[in-house]
């Protein structure tokens, strides 16, 4: 795979990404209506900020090891606060605006028991809020066995919409501009564990049917943060140049793989860091491609055109 090609007609022949700021374990990459650019620092418990002139300064410090953020459709600030990489993470999901800088807790616990470690979150566009809760790491402060996907609606209502056996553990997720398919990482590093990329239809009422199976990265590192471009395209951040464990393999090395919603791999964009972990689109046009990776974050331009819920997409644009 090391060898496969840029994906054709989407990345310009000679691009390839370069640093945007060195940091030491970055995740969460989100971007706002001003261009302005939020990714989190779980290592040393901070969201970072990089503006649209390009100046870096701390948003955020005593961030509870958050690890995934997003915008809701109303420009506010979603985050994972989970629970890895050292304490202090405080295994919720909170809401922050962005005009007053009110920080919600929007849930901390499932029926009466913390979370394991809010990982990534996707909002959509009937207000509902989607996040997984798996655990990777030390489990000895878990107080529920399932690693799942759930649902705050706009009620407040949290709902469990995926467990174990169905799926393993969910990371990364993204939802298509008309709300109506799911797509899921389920990364599980252990032995014989899934390295796949789901998708499943969303019905009316926020539930998900029809599993089915859209890219398989087994035996090499599975997927972590994935997002999608007007086309359907999955971009997903996965693989590894140096295997962790014997169940892991350098197969996928690391880089941003772009899969259509039918499971055809077009491409790998190389990333040469460990551990590449998400990535989101930015810019003007949303056509600058924002990579967290290890104490990296890297940036690339594509001819692609990225969607998410905010900031809204400009006039002439599709859907």
């Amino acid at each position: 795979m090391s060898k496969l090609a840029l994906p054709a007609g989407l990345v310009d022949p000679d691009a390839a990404a370069g640093p945007a700021a060195i940091i030491a374990l970055t995740e969460g990459p989100a971007t706002d209506a001003q261009g302005n650019l939020y990714f989190s620092d779980i290592a040393n418990s901070r969201v970072w900020k990089l503006s649209a002139p390009g100046g870096l300064e701390v948003f955020r410090e005593n961030s509870g090891r958050t690890n995934g953020n997003t915008f809701d459709a109303e420009g506010r600030l979603i985050s994972c606060e989970g629970a890895e990489f050292g304490p202090g993470g405080r295994r919720r999901m909170v809401r922050t605006d962005m005009q007053t800088g009110e920080i919600t807790v929007l849930t901390d616990r499932f029926e009466g028991k913390r979370y394991n470690s809010p990982n990534d979150v996707v909002a959509d566009g009937q207000g509902r809020i989607y996040f997984t809760d798996p655990r990777y790491g030390d489990r000895s402060d878990m107080e529920m066995s399932i690693e799942g996907v759930y649902r705050i609606d706009p009620s407040g209502e949290v709902v469990r919409v995926l467990e174990q056996p169905a799926i393993q553990k969910p990371n990364g997720l993204a939802i298509t501009p008309d709300d109506r398919t799911f797509y899921l990482v389920d990364s599980n590093n252990n032995p014989g564990g899934n390295r796949k990329i789901w998708a499943f239809d969303i019905r009316q009422d926020g539930s998900l049917a029809n599993q089915r199976l859209v890219f398989d990265f087994a035996p090499g590192r599975g997927g972590d943060g994935m997002r999608l471009d007007l086309d359907g395209n999955l971009w997903i951040a996965a693989g590894i140049s140096r295997p962790r464990t014997a169940a892991e393999t350098a197969e996928y090395p690391p880089g941003v793989y772009v899969v259509t919603p039918g499971g055809k791999l077009l491409g790998r964009i190389p990333i040469p860091e460990d551990l590449i972990t998400n990535l989101c689109f930015a810019g003007p046009d949303k056509r600058t491609l924002y990579v967290t990776a290890g104490k990296t974050l890297y940036s690339i331009p594509v001819h692609a055109t990225g969607w998410s819920l905010y900031p809204p997409l400009k006039e002439g644009q599709k859907p």
